[in-house]
């Protein structure tokens, strides 16, 4: 796979200058290159107690995007997923700390503990104040006597930092970290490994699967299971958490492994919110990307015990654009949706002949969902299938609600419907074609003259025509032959929407931005909408006569 590196052999160094230089000035690097690499406080102030923390490269933004007013004073980088040496730890340690000491903050892996333990040993043989602890919160695996240190190690970051900021001596800083290492609790969940920088994907975890509890460096967890859904995957998550928990509120700290969607982890924390433990949680951090494993597709749960002095610390300021701040989470508040045709809603009334012809269009769209994505995909951005299927879907489910026995109601009544159902360009062009049909009905053109009329104002609105490569091409010859009956129309429909695989210049949509060659031989997704519309209309048309 292709990264946007330069040599891997500088990805680290090159990412701390981006981060320095990115900063505003709130950042400073030790001029140590290649083998020192620490970033700092540009203004450091040694009277309170430095908190130190770092490690591997690879879980950005830790460790750098923490340094900061509130959180760490330097962060020690390593190689990706590699310890720092002794020696860039102890240049870290002189770097910032004063006559209040230092805070090693360091996660439970043996290159950390040793490097930094080391550095922490020679520091103090220099006359400095240096006290160390170590993070275990991953609760993945039963039965570790020394659990791995992963997204929780955050909370040690945030109440050592907030009880540095105020002032509180080494010992006191000391005693609440170690307080936060001990009550954390995390674990991790991806549907797939890591990809480091210069070389291949590892395919350790087969498609269809999600591995419960792998490490941040992409080390393998506790089980393998197959993958059902979001729901399934908080799920099983929160109930090993919960044999973890005390009889308290707990802030959640929801962490983007690096390559999971910001909507797929607004999703993930919605199903915290319902979940088992979700009664006991009562603020959030995130979501967000906070300790990543690079690109890996994951997320993990840490859970933290609120009680006075610790919710304090956590909610006290932290001005960093990595730290997301804890937040309340709550139900979500819903406020009444305004009605902008409140009064004007026509009664439904029943009209079996075109019920059952906009049943049988809507079951058109839905069963062709996946072929217009696919053609949408090739010109466009993927989602017409999705987008006419989910209208589609609700005016079924509103099919018994429609005054189909007048048109001059009808039309206009699914105009509204498309309004509030389908999204997109696509949406808001049949939205209009319904409501000019509607006026046309109104006025006393017949049903066919009233929906040329609703196409031709269409082409107004939207500036499409013929020969445009759009649903027009398609709709406008069918229904030029509506009058010759249905199975004419549909012929009419398919011939127009076959010729746009031959048209390389799209005139209107995002398909106008595509080049001919990615056009030549593709079906516009509209027209083809179009084109399967009516000849589905045509057989259950035929099957009911």
């Amino acid at each position: 796979m292709d990264h946007f590196i330069n040599r891997k052999e500088d990805i680290v160094q090159q990412a701390i200058e981006g981060i320095v230089a990115a900063s505003g000035s709130r950042l400073a690097r030790l001029d140590g290159f290649p083998f020192v690499r620490v970033v700092v406080r540009k203004h450091c102030d040694k009277s309170k107690v430095a908190i130190v923390s770092g490690g591997g490269c690879g879980h950005e933004p830790a460790h750098a995007g923490f340094v900061g007013e509130g959180m760490l004073t330097a962060a020690v980088c390593g190689d990706v997923f590699a310890s720092p040496s002794v020696d860039a730890v102890l240049a870290g340690i002189q770097a910032v700390t004063g006559p209040a000491g230092c805070l090693l903050i360091v996660k439970n892996y043996t290159g950390d503990r040793l490097n930094f333990g080391l550095a922490a040993a020679r520091a103090r043989e220099l006359g400095l104040k240096v006290n160390m602890v170590v993070v275990q919160d991953d609760i993945a695996i039963p039965g570790l006597t020394k659990p791995r240190g992963v997204a929780g190690t955050l909370f040690v970051h945030k109440i050592a930092g907030a009880m540095a900021e105020k002032g509180a001596a080494l010992d006191a800083v000391t005693e609440a970290a170690k307080r936060a290492a001990e009550r954390a609790v995390s674990i991790g969940m991806s549907l797939g490994s890591c990809t480091v920088p210069g070389s291949s994907r590892e395919n350790r975890i087969p498609p269809g699967t999600i591995e419960l509890g792998l490490g941040i460096h992409g080390e393998p967890g506790a089980e393998q299971v197959p993958y059902q859904s979001a729901e399934k995957a908080v799920t099983d998550a929160a109930e090993k958490l919960k044999t973890h928990l005390e009889d308290k509120k707990y802030v959640a700290l929801l962490n983007n492994l690096g390559g999971t969607t910001a909507l797929e982890m607004a999703v993930l924390t919605e199903e915290l919110r319902k979940s088992v433990i979700g009664p006991r949680v009562s603020h959030v951090v995130g979501p967000a990307a906070m300790m990543t494993a690079l690109d890996m597709h994951g997320f993990s749960i840490s859970l933290y015990p609120l009680d006075e002095r610790d919710t304090d610390l956590l909610a006290a300021p932290a001005p960093l654009t990595a730290w997301p701040g804890m937040q309340a989470l709550a139900l979500p508040a819903r406020l009444p949706v305004p009605a902008p045709y409140a009064g004007t809603e026509p009664l439904a009334s029943q009209h079996p002949k075109r019920a059952a012809l906009i049943q049988a269009a809507c079951r058109a769209l839905i069963s062709a969902e996946a072929d217009l994505n696919l053609l949408d995909a090739r010109s466009g951005d993927g989602d017409t299938g999705t987008t006419v299927a989910t209208a589609a879907r609700a005016l079924a489910d509103r099919i018994n609600r429609l005054p189909l026995a007048d048109l001059t109601q009808l039309f206009p009544a699914l105009s509204r419907e498309l309004t509030q159902t389908m999204g997109g360009s696509s949406g808001v062009l049949l939205a209009i074609f319904f409501s000019a049909a509607g006026e046309a009905c109104a006025s006393g053109r017949s049903p066919i003259s009233a929906l040329k009329f609703g196409m031709n104002r269409i082409q107004e609105v939207g500036g499409a025509q013929l020969g445009d490569r759009t649903l027009i091409d398609a709709l406008s010859p069918a229904l030029d032959r509506l009058a010759d009956g249905l199975d004419a129309a549909a012929k009419a429909a398919r011939s127009g929407a076959d010729a746009t695989a031959g048209m390389l210049q799209a005139n209107a949509g995002r398909a106008s931005y595509i080049s001919a060659k990615q056009l030549e031989g593709n079906v516009d997704p509209g027209a083809e909408a179009v084109a399967r519309l009516f000849e589905h209309l045509s057989q259950a048309l035929a099957a009911n006569s």
